[in-house]
């Protein structure tokens, strides 16, 4: 028992960036997925109804950044994108409107504007 403890200890110390990237691990290595269970669908679409469109890549773009908070921004943009330098960084943030990240899945996109909106930065998801 205090080995599940240890480890529920350790999983609530995460960001939500790791979080998605531990559930992707997973995911890949016990070949399952994470998504909830679709219940059957009652009734199809009315006649001439055209089927939705399920979009599952989403991409977040930084549109716009205040002066006084490009350095948080720039701080958050190279958490969100990891592995990008403080140059790479700056240059994105003084660029915007550009694309932070390009084909990620929601729950990657839905933190990564999270975490940009929180530095201070106007973000889109597309």
């Amino acid at each position: 028992m205090a080995d599940i403890a240890a480890i529920v200890d350790q999983l609530s110390k995460l960001t939500v960036i790791e979080t998605a990237d531990l559930v992707k691990q997973l995911e890949t290595t016990w070949g399952v997925t994470a998504a909830a269970p679709v219940a059957a669908a009652s009734a199809g679409p009315a006649a001439g109804a055209a089927p939705a469109e399920v979009k599952d890549t989403f991409d977040v773009i930084l549109a716009s950044v205040p002066a006084d908070k490009k350095i948080s921004v720039i701080k958050a943009v190279r958490e969100v994108k990891a592995g990008l330098g403080l140059a790479e960084a700056k240059a994105l943030v003084e660029g915007a409107p550009k694309p932070v990240l390009e084909g990620a899945n929601k729950a990657d996109s839905d933190a990564a504007k999270k975490k940009l909106e929180e530095a201070g930065a106007k973000v889109e998801v597309k």
